[in-house]
């Protein structure tokens, strides 16, 4: 009498067929072990490897089906159970009567790549690591990673079909480059294989998904900072989540610090599209907008750190903020929208601007003159540097120079900026 082990191997539901259904194999099984499996009742003429969710499935075809009979038969009256590699292997009939396509997705030269990362620490890959490897052989689209029973898994998306095939061919089994991983990490090999997907959808840059084509594509805060894989750099360091917004924090505020004065500093770099400032936290905090992540990566770079005033007076901190376009609903003395033209703000109960005049103190004495940058009347809309403390030697040109790209100071500056207020000519 057959095990209950053994019976539950199997399902009648389907009539006799030459073609079994086989589940429950090893990841990866081959062709081969498959007909070695078959081969003592008969001969295996046909197979499909590694279908189904999680590629553990596959149909054998004998050449009769008096064959497929006696393997169900054989293995449902045994007490010893179908196997491969030691894994329990379940049969049943399927309700196909011949394997009509041997192809799978897998076998199907595509655009995208089914990319499964095998080694102790895989699950620690990053999704920068990944993109850094495959982009070596042409611009990647798209990446998302994911968990499924054959262990942690990336769909990297190229082009074409031709740019995927030349880096499967190139990484399949391959290891991972040691120097892109952190030393704490053991080495992690790389198995590729074609997807279905032809297009992968990507809501949210996170560290689970990333869409290299649309820089403007929210990006999903939470997922960088909740379970899973923060972002690292290759030093090991935390990377933030890059944004056109950028947050502000002023500390050391001896001075005022108007909205006037956070738009002079920050279009140094390009065009500011909107500012918004706030008090949290017992300080003052402002979020600056412009028309893109790079030129705010610029900016947070350049600024970062960095004092408004001489003496280390109104110093900016500077983060990347989850917002990507702010909304101003009015123009006043705490924000404004500057791509409304022509809509000149209110003046209610605005704090002293220190454009035009000196620095207001917030507390104390007033402080002594410091060593700073003085500017002569505007000319022709550009200011004319007579001499600059903080953040290098002040340029010779009539215009700040940003990355060798000459940028003008808007208009609406006043002919004098405030004693010991710093701008950088260029960044270090």
């Amino acid at each position: 009498m057959a095990s209950v082990s053994s019976q539950q191997q199997f399902r009648y539901t389907q009539p006799p067929s030459k073609v079994l259904h086989l589940r429950n194999l090893p990841w990866e099984c081959t062709e081969e072990e498959l007909i070695e499996l078959g081969k003592p009742f008969g001969k295996v003429v046909n197979t499909k490897c590694n279908v189904g969710a999680n590629r553990n499935q596959a149909f054998i075809e004998f050449a009769d089906l008096n064959q497929a009979i006696a393997m169900i038969s054989y293995y449902a009256s045994s007490s010893e159970p179908a196997q491969v590699r030691g894994k329990t292997v379940y049969l049943q009939y399927s309700n196909r009567q011949e394997i009509v396509n041997n192809k799978t997705a897998a076998d199907v030269a595509g655009n995208v790549l089914l990319v499964t990362i095998e080694g102790e620490d895989a699950r620690l890959v990053s999704i920068d690591v990944l993109h850094l490897v495959f982009s070596a052989f042409g611009f990647v689209h798209k990446i998302t990673t994911f968990e499924k029973t054959a262990g942690f898994q990336a769909l990297v998306q190229f082009s074409d079909a031709e740019t995927a095939t030349s880096a499967k061919d190139a990484l399949d089994g391959r290891s991972i480059p040691r120097y892109l991983l952190p030393e704490h990490m053991g080495p992690c090999s790389l198995k590729i294989t074609y997807s279905g997907h032809s297009d992968l959808s990507v809501k949210f840059q996170s560290h689970r998904s990333r869409d290299y084509t649309n820089p403007y594509l929210p990006v999903a805060q939470s997922a960088m900072e909740g379970s899973g894989q923060p972002m690292v750099g290759l030093d090991g360091k935390r990377l933030e989540a890059e944004s056109n917004v950028l947050l502000a924090s002023i500390e050391n505020m001896q001075y005022a610090v108007t909205l006037d004065v956070l738009h002079m500093v920050f279009s140094a770099f390009g065009p500011v599209q909107k500012i918004a400032m706030f008090d949290k936290n017992g300080g003052l905090q402002a979020l600056i907008q412009y028309p893109d992540i790079q030129t705010a990566v610029v900016a947070k770079e350049a600024l970062e750190g960095h004092c408004i005033y001489d003496g280390g007076f109104c110093k900016l901190h500077i983060s990347y903020s989850r917002h990507s376009d702010l909304s101003i609903k009015v123009n006043n003395d705490r924000s404004r929208d500057y791509t409304i033209p022509n809509v000149p703000p209110p003046v209610v109960n605005a704090q002293p601007s220190i454009l035009g005049q000196h620095p207001v103190p917030m507390t104390g004495p007033p402080p002594q003159q410091y060593n700073g940058a003085q500017y002569a009347s505007v000319t022709e809309q550009t200011l004319m540097p007579q001499s600059q403390a903080g953040w290098g030697t002040a340029p010779s040109q009539s215009m700040l120079q940003m990355h060798n790209n000459p940028y003008t100071p808007s208009a609406m500056v006043p002919p004098q900026t405030a004693p010991g207020m710093q701008f950088p000519s260029h960044i270090q």
